[in-house]
């Protein structure tokens, strides 16, 4: 009978320990170890190893026998997955994508899966059946030959079809649900989810096959299991959206091919997910030239200009105690610019509620967002809207003064790609620019206070 011990994990960062410890020594986390029953006997190697002569050997090798060459990606046709991924499916990559309980994970994977024809897929669910998965494929109405499916947990099994099959491709559906006879623990287990996920990256690596892994969150929006999971892989794909909205966005946090600042935005639908391929129309809702508290922002994400719809509601606080709320921006910046509008503009707010939102449900961290920002808190103060088709890029310091950004070339590209008339950026930003390539009026100010004298009078 194989031996067995107890051993202790920290959620946040996989350290282990023999003994309970109430502050984890690595990550300085209080109360974050659980025990799990591991096997002490040595564990055994998964056999995948296909006959096609697929995986190689490891050997030490000097760094300038090493041949550095970029290896050819394989393009889908979602073009949003391929941005996100920086620009295609890497070769032995292992992508984890994480997000809340129907969101559209398995949607997603799916549609892809079904999508690349040419290519050998293996799909993998832990949670749903054939008959299920059926169902789904026939409500996307997307039809493949070269696409497996297998309805199995333990990560024995999976490698002997794995074996048999060789596909191009694995999807993991998902990595909590699987489990490995050589771990004495359930199935989503710190220890099970950590020794699964070694198996599939030694898969992916030795083999060169691109390996997918759908990850269930926490409450608190992190990815469940323990924290060394998303240090083990190379991309970290975050499904994010509200359940009441239509538009789900697939956001990068971690790409060792590829840049983090890119995201993907889908349409969900009846029949599976749409590409939004020009999301600044979805992310403006039309709204009429009486609308008071709406400023359009210029925001970059990544290579990719967005056009964005901030709302705001300024009112005098109903309870005594002024409320700050805040919906895709950081609620520190709210308040640190309306500190800037208090003492700079002369505008005061400290006995009113305010609340602003990111329309369309993205999370904006660009700077250039504030001038918007501060167009709408105006403009819901005073009750007096902005004109139609009129934008904004361009950063608030704390002095008052507008800063330039970055890329206003295609911020302002964009905007007059859709139809507006109008731009107001920073002065700085405009020196070596030549207003007379763009058809848009481009209005340039120092100073926030000037601004507001013109734009409200």
């Amino acid at each position: 009978m194989a031996k067995v011990k107890s051993s202790f994990f920290c959620k946040n960062c996989g350290y282990e320990s023999a003994k309970w410890l109430g502050k984890c020594p690595s990550c300085q986390s209080w109360n974050t170890f659980t025990e799990q029953v591991l096997e002490k006997n040595e564990p055994q190697k998964a056999e995948w190893r296909s006959a096609s002569g697929k995986n190689t050997a490891s050997i030490p090798r000097k760094l300038d026998e090493i041949e550095a060459k970029e290896d050819p990606r394989l393009v889908t046709s979602d073009n949003e997955l391929n941005r996100v991924l920086g620009g295609g499916i890497v070769a032995g990559s292992l992508v984890l994508i994480g997000g809340e309980p129907g969101i559209g994970k398995s949607t997603l994977m799916l549609q892809i899966a079904l999508a690349l024809n040419g290519t050998k897929v293996l799909y993998v669910s832990g949670e749903e059946s054939d008959k299920q998965i059926k169902m789904r494929a026939n409500r996307l109405d997307i039809h493949s030959e070269n696409c497996y499916f297998l309805a199995e947990t333990g990560t024995k099994e999976i490698f002997n079809h794995i074996k048999e099959l060789d596909p191009d491709i694995l999807i993991i559906d998902s990595i909590q649900t699987s489990y490995s006879h050589q771990v004495e623990s359930t199935p989503g287990s710190l220890s099970q989810v950590r020794h699964c996920a070694g198996e599939f990256m030694k898969y992916a690596k030795e083999s060169g096959t691109p390996v997918f892994l759908i990850g269930h969150i926490t409450k608190d929006g992190a990815i469940a299991g323990p924290k060394v999971l998303e240090h083990m892989v190379d991309t970290v794909l975050q499904f994010e959206g509200e359940m009441q909205m239509a538009y789900r966005i697939l956001r990068t946090t971690k790409n060792r091919f590829g840049s983090t600042a890119e995201l993907g935005i889908y349409e969900m639908r009846g029949n599976g997910l749409r590409q939004v391929s020009n999301p600044s129309e979805v992310l403006i809702s039309p709204h009429g030239s009486n609308s008071s508290g709406i400023a359009i922002g210029a925001t970059q994400e990544g290579n990719r200009s967005l056009l964005i719809e901030v709302q705001s509601l300024v009112s005098p606080a109903a309870y005594g105690t002024p409320q700050r709320s805040s919906t895709g921006f950081e609620s520190r910046r709210l308040n640190m610019l309306l500190a800037v509008l208090e003492k700079r503009g002369g505008f005061r707010l400290g006995l009113n509620d305010v609340f602003l939102n990111m329309a369309g449900g993205i999370k904006v961290e660009d700077p250039a967002i504030d001038l918007a920002d501060c167009i709408a808190r105006v403009s819901s103060l005073e009750d007096i809207p902005v004109k139609e088709k009129t934008a904004f890029a361009a950063e608030v310091g704390l002095g008052g003064e507008l800063r330039p950004v970055s890329r206003l070339e295609s911020r302002i590209a964009e905007a007059e790609k859709l139809g507006f008339k109008e731009i107001y950026v920073s002065s700085q930003a405009v020196k070596s620019m030549d207003k007379k390539t763009h058809k848009i009026k481009i209005q340039s100010y120092d100073k926030l206070t000037d601004l507001f004298s013109d734009l409200f009078g």
